[in-house]
C-alpha cells in the first residue's frame, strides 16, 4: 500500500479513477493529498439531560439541528458537524483518510475526531466532525480550504456499500 503523490492524484483525476466534483483548482493538488472546501451546511447538537444510546441504528440527525450559513461560530471545547463541497468517488483499489491543515490545527481546528477512513469505492461528500480544542471561538468560512485528503492504493479491491454512500449533508 502507497500514499499517492502529486503527480499520481493528478493522473488518476484526469483519468477519472478518482473523481472530485466539482472539479478541483490546480492548486488544491498538494503534495500528497488534495485540498477539500467547507460548505456552508452545519449541523448543531441538541442539549439534552438524557444520555444518547449509541447503537448501530442510533441516527445523530435525531440529536442535531442543520444550519445553513456562510459563517459558523465554533464555541471552546464545542463540536459541530460540517460538510465538504466536494463530492468524493473512489474506486475499489483507493481508499483516503482525512486530515485537518496545520495552519487551522495551530489555532485549535480539529477536522475529525476520530472517523478519518474514507472507504474504497465510496461516493459522497466527506462529513467532517469540527472541534474546536482552543480557547479562542473560531469562525468557519463556508468555501474555505478546511481539510485535506490523502489517498492510498490498497491490497485487493472492496466496495464501500454502507449507510452513508452518497451522503449530501452533514
Amino acid at each position: 500500500m502507497s500514499i499517492l503523490t502529486k503527480n499520481a492524484i493528478a493522473q488518476d483525476i484526469e483519468k477519472g479513477t478518482i473523481r472530485v466534483e466539482p472539479s478541483l483548482d490546480p492548486t488544491q493538488i498538494r503534495e500528497a493529498s488534495i485540498d477539500l472546501r467547507l460548505d456552508k451546511t452545519f449541523r448543531i447538537f441538541k442539549q439534552t439531560s438524557q444520555p444518547i444510546p449509541l447503537l448501530e441504528q442510533t441516527d445523530y440527525r435525531d440529536y442535531t439541528d442543520e444550519i445553513i450559513s456562510e459563517t459558523f461560530l465554533v464555541n471552546p471545547q464545542e463540536t459541530v458537524l460540517g460538510v465538504t463541497m466536494e463530492k468524493i468517488t473512489l474506486p475499489g483499489n483507493i481508499c483516503a483518510w482525512i486530515e485537518g491543515r496545520s495552519r487551522f490545527a495551530r489555532l485549535g481546528l480539529l477536522i475529525h475526531i476520530s472517523a478519518g477512513l474514507i472507504q474504497p469505492g465510496i461516493s459522497n461528500h466527506q462529513v467532517l466532525e469540527i472541534t474546536n480544542l482552543g480557547p479562542n471561538v473560531l469562525e468557519l468560512h463556508a468555501g474555505e480550504r478546511i481539510c485535506q485528503l490523502v489517498f492510498q492504493r490498497t491490497e485487493g479491491e472492496a466496495l464501500y456499500s454502507g449507510r452513508f454512500q452518497g451522503q449530501t449533508k452533514p
